[in-house]
């Protein structure tokens, strides 16, 4: 099996197609339970594949030679998981809730490659 890391991408954009601003503190707070609810679901479908469910990401720093210095991206949170092939790790975001209950545009399913000069995890 490999590792692959999943980063789901949200965007105001997202947001505003979702009209996920429009709701109340009610309605937003039953959406969230049906999104965590579906979000639930979907990693009980995956099982032991999801290695680490991960979490939200907040604000970014950018280290560099010149300094540190905050910046905006679209990385919204992310998950690890293990599956045979890239294109296997990918299929397993289709009809994710994070598509149709939340407000996301994308997830970015990418190898978790081991160390150079270290063994191998697979």
């Amino acid at each position: 099996m490999k590792t692959f890391m999943g980063i789901y991408i949200g965007s105001a954009t997202a947001a505003e197609k979702a009209n996920w601003d429009a709701d109340d503190g009610a309605a937003r707070e039953k959406r969230m339970g049906a999104a965590r609810q579906a979000w639930g679901e979907w990693a009980g479908r995956l099982g032991d594949a999801i290695v680490d469910h991960g979490a939200p990401l907040g604000a970014t720093l950018r280290v560099s030679p010149e300094g540190i210095t905050p910046i905006h991206n679209a990385c919204t949170a992310y998950v690890i998981m293990q599956a045979e092939t890239h294109q296997a790790a990918a299929e397993m975001f289709r009809d994710h809730p994070h598509f149709t209950l939340m407000p996301g545009d994308s997830v970015e399913v990418m190898e978790c490659l081991p160390m150079p000069g270290t063994p191998s995890r697979q």
